[in-house]
């Protein structure tokens, strides 16, 4: 998506497996990748930079980070939910993307179950797409993020 927008990509994944390489540890696993990403965020939006989360966000605290720093700097947040509508294709996509990686953190189907157990809905405006369904799933998302229309 950083490809086709002029956007800063920041991953929260990233940020927590880079964590946890060097072996940082915290009480709430996960919880200060949210909010390093948060930090950098405010870096680019506030140098006038668009960004892109990639995150989760499965309950509303995760969710509600996002909201405070787009009010807090006055911009519009945009939410993008992003499924996988069938669950065999889902699990192949999760098993081929841990077997894929060498570190520890890329979560196998257990945990992926165990997220979706603890997904609280999102209530707010969305786009919601799925790559399971969608033949050319970046084109509705572009337009919902530049606010074009077809």
């Amino acid at each position: 998506m950083g490809a086709v927008l002029p956007a800063t990509v920041l991953a929260v994944d990233t940020v927590d497996f880079t964590m946890q390489a060097y072996d940082v540890t915290e009480p709430r696993p996960g919880h200060a990748a949210y909010g390093v990403v948060a930090a950098l965020a405010e870096t680019q939006l506030r140098m006038g930079h668009h960004v892109i989360i990639d995150a989760v966000n499965p309950v509303k605290a995760a969710r509600q980070l996002w909201t405070e720093l787009a009010e807090h700097l006055g911009v519009p947040l945009r939410v993008v939910e992003v499924v996988c509508g069938d669950d065999a294709e889902h699990r192949r996509r999760v098993e081929a993307r841990y077997a894929a990686r060498a570190h520890d953190g890329i979560p196998d189907w257990v945990r992926v179950l165990e997220r979706q157990s603890e997904y609280e809905p999102y209530p707010g405006p969305r786009l919601v797409v799925d790559t399971f369904l969608a033949d050319k799933p970046v084109e509705p998302v572009v337009d919902y993020l530049t606010l074009r229309t077809s």
